[in-house]
């Protein structure tokens, strides 16, 4: 690996098939509010108690990719990590993560072009070792040689 490169960075030349990394984030009403204020996404079933309990969830829910960024924060600070770049994401929201609920985010390596730098991954988040979301992603990753 160079000098240069960020630590916890993993180099495409040091990605394997199997590898695994992970993060753990309880879900707050700040979250919600902060991401509603972000995406400009304000539906009243995030944000509107009384609403929300009138839907299919029967109370608030997180915005479903406020919970993909929680991929997508695994994927950009560990597997493969800072100068990754994201080519692709598909996303498949299984049940609502409500406020107050612990996330685990997980990305699992299931394959490497290593001559295209590229790594496909299985994104999974899970509340209670329940999927809430599963999906697969495609990354360039960094490299410790020079193009």
């Amino acid at each position: 690996m160079l000098d240069n490169m960020p630590r916890g960075t993993i180099c495409i030349e040091d990605i394997e098939i199997g590898m695994v990394r992970s993060l753990r984030k309880q879900v707050t009403d700040r979250d919600i509010e902060l991401f509603a204020e972000v995406s400009t996404d304000r539906n009243p079933v995030h944000l509107d108690d009384a609403y929300a309990q009138d839907t299919i969830f029967e109370g608030r829910i997180a915005h479903g990719m406020l919970t993909a960024g929680l991929v997508s924060a695994v994927i950009g600070e560990q597997l493969p990590g800072h100068g990754t770049v994201y080519l692709g994401q598909t996303l498949k929201f299984l049940a609502p993560v409500r406020p107050g609920d612990m996330v685990l985010a997980e990305v699992e390596v299931i394959g490497i072009d290593h001559h295209k730098r590229r790594v496909q991954l299985d994104t999974r988040c899970l509340v209670n070792g329940k999927p809430v979301l599963k999906g697969e992603a495609t990354v360039l990753a960094p490299s410790a040689k020079f193009d």
